[in-house]
């Protein structure tokens, strides 16, 4: 007898995280998609008028948020915009149902850091110190057994898996790092209509934002700090390239102690010996 689904619910489906969500779940052997909703609209909308390249995979339409369509659902997955996240997520764990949280309201553990940087009164605080910052490599166990995950933000999942095994071991200089970043335009969500995000105004182009004031770097230092079990301050800088969709990080730091390359890589290939990446 095959192993029992996991019957699943996006929040949030017609967005670009919401679609690459189905995307993936509809191929995942032990997951069931049971509903697809959105927040955005009154209307039902057919999922491959959001994302015509999901046409033919799932006979589910996106439609308005009800509470009552996930009363059988195990897990919701919230792909929504900062601020919804908190509002929603203590219902649903009232009701037995586990959260991922895609948007940023459960990553800090401190809730002025939240505040702070995304300029939002967090209405959850509660639940900050039990959501589980959710990345594999990292936390396996504690996700495996959490009713909270809040899914890292983009910059942050590079950089923590460039540098886990090398923070836990205490191996490089915390004063050192610097992150280096490239993002396609994907990553400004589908809402973001400033001109500046629009693909033909960057084609051709490259360019660095948030100099200084990037509000991953919070996040990439407070689980930096606690792997290396102390503050850490980072140097983080952004760029805008013209592609679709993808990171590509680069990360530097200053060994405490001179280590050969293959010392270096033998650290790397155990710590990530079975992982899919």
């Amino acid at each position: 007898m095959g192993q029992q689904k996991v019957k699943v619910a996006i929040v949030g489906a017609t967005g670009y995280t919401g679609g690459e969500l189905v995307r993936l779940l509809i191929q995942h052997p032990n997951a069931q998609i049971v509903a697809l909703l959105r927040l955005s609209s009154e209307e039902t909308l057919p999922l491959h008028k959001a994302h015509p390249n999901l046409r033919g995979l799932t006979e589910l339409d996106c439609v308005p948020y009800d509470e009552m369509l996930l009363e059988n659902v195990d897990a919701v997955f919230l792909a929504t915009p900062n601020g919804v996240a908190m509002e929603l997520a203590p219902k649903l764990l009232a009701k037995g149902i586990k959260v991922i949280d895609l948007s940023a309201d459960f990553r800090f553990r401190n809730p002025k850091t939240y505040e702070s940087w995304y300029r939002k009164t967090h209405t959850a605080r509660e639940l900050l110190q039990e959501a589980v910052y959710g990345i594999p490599e990292i936390r396996r166990e504690q996700i495996r057994n959490a009713r909270l995950a809040a899914n890292p933000g983009c910059y942050p999942i590079t950089a923590l898996i460039a540098l886990a095994p090398l923070l836990r071991l205490r191996l490089i200089q915390l004063d050192s790092i610097v992150i280096d970043s490239k993002s396609g335009v994907s990553g400004a969500g589908r809402s973001r209509l400033e001109v500046g995000y629009l693909f033909t105004e960057l084609d051709d182009d490259f360019r660095a934002y948030g100099v200084t004031a990037h509000r991953h770097t919070p996040e990439m230092e407070q689980e930096f700090a606690a792997l290396a079990g102390e503050p850490v301050r980072i140097t983080f800088t952004p760029h805008l390239v013209p592609m679709v969709r993808g990171i590509f990080t680069t990360a530097y730091a200053k060994l405490v102690e001179p280590m050969s390359t293959s010392d270096v890589h033998a650290i790397y290939a155990e710590d990530y010996a079975d992982e899919p990446f």
